[in-house]
């Protein structure tokens, strides 16, 4: 009931917020899309939600035992705190849903949540360089090519022997970090599918809809969204990364000849809707709490009474 009671209270203020006759220009964005157009990117968003939980899956695979729904309910929990939290303060809900959940060891989870990060800016940088606009063909070459070179370079380098152990101690708790970064980095078979699909599927769905807001076409769209998740990868976000995702739109939608203040609109609300989608989603998948399988804390026993 406290759960229920908190996202009502959550939706009011936003619906109050809302209301406020400045937000007509960001409605004007969204008169331009049809209902059918907002389920269906909603459903596609959904499904980019089950690829970064099956990655999950199979980074963890050991652990979670086939359950793909608690793995989910960690996703779209995690995905919302990231939206809510300032300062990109939600990631440690991912860690503390690993252990939680699948009693995984706070530093091995945030050892794979950094790989996955990285590899997230791996694909979205290899994406922006292929299609910035007016990037010349030598660069576009060069930025891909040096982007697939650290990629397949990183995990190599954390794999490859070290004798960090003997060099102090600060020295040798970074050799420690980099052996859990080297598991990380070896553990996921499938990782660069799930993270390739991932991206592809979500960043052409947001080009979809941020077309049909801006009236313009998929491929003039697309950069936009792509500035705008390159922005979204920055390690300081403000709160629930407004500002810094519109701003990066608004600059790449720029080399396509979008005006600043119709980019920032039109950012604006497409951020509103992903930001709308995580949080329903969050807040669904926060009203069923998976099973822990941390052992609860035994009960404390009565004292007993000195025997006479």
């Amino acid at each position: 009931m406290k759960r229920a009671i908190s996202i009502v209270v959550t939706l009011s203020l936003l619906a109050w917020l809302a209301s406020d006759a400045r937000w007509k220009m960001v409605g004007d964005a969204f008169d331009r899309v049809t209902p059918a157009t907002f389920v269906a990117v909603a459903l596609a968003l959904f499904v980019t939600y089950v690829l970064r939980a099956l990655r999950v899956c199979d980074e963890f695979r050991d652990d979670v035992h086939g359950r793909f729904g608690a793995c989910l309910r960690v996703i779209l929990i995690h995905n919302a705190m990231i939206n809510v939290v300032p300062f990109r303060g939600g990631e440690t809900a991912f860690p503390l849903l690993l252990r939680q959940v699948f009693g995984i060891s706070i530093m091995r989870a945030s050892a794979s949540l950094l790989w996955f990060r990285l590899q997230d800016a791996f694909v979205v940088g290899i994406l922006a360089c292929l299609v910035w606009p007016g990037l010349h063909p030598a660069l576009r070459a060069a930025g891909i090519a040096a982007l697939i070179a650290a990629a397949w370079y990183l995990p190599r380098w954390a794999r490859a022997p070290h004798d960090w152990d003997g060099r102090g101690r600060l020295v040798a708790k970074l050799g420690r970090i980099r052996d859990i970064f080297t598991e990380a980095t070896g553990r996921s078979r499938y990782g660069w599918w799930w993270t390739v699909a991932n991206w592809a599927l979500k960043l052409s769905v947001q080009a979809w809809l941020l077309a049909l807001m801006l009236g313009t076409s998929f491929t003039t769209a697309f950069p936009g969204v792509v500035g705008a998740e390159g922005a979204a990868i920055l390690p300081v976000q403000g709160v629930a990364g407004f500002g810094t995702y519109e701003a990066g739109a608004a600059a790449a939608l720029l080399t396509s000849g979008i005006a600043m203040k119709s980019g920032l609109q039109a950012a604006l609300a497409l951020h509103l809707f992903i930001f709308g989608s995580a949080i329903a989603t969050g807040a669904i998948a926060w009203l069923f709490p998976s099973k822990s399988t941390l052992p609860e804390s035994p009960a404390a026993e009565p004292a007993r009474k000195p025997s006479l």
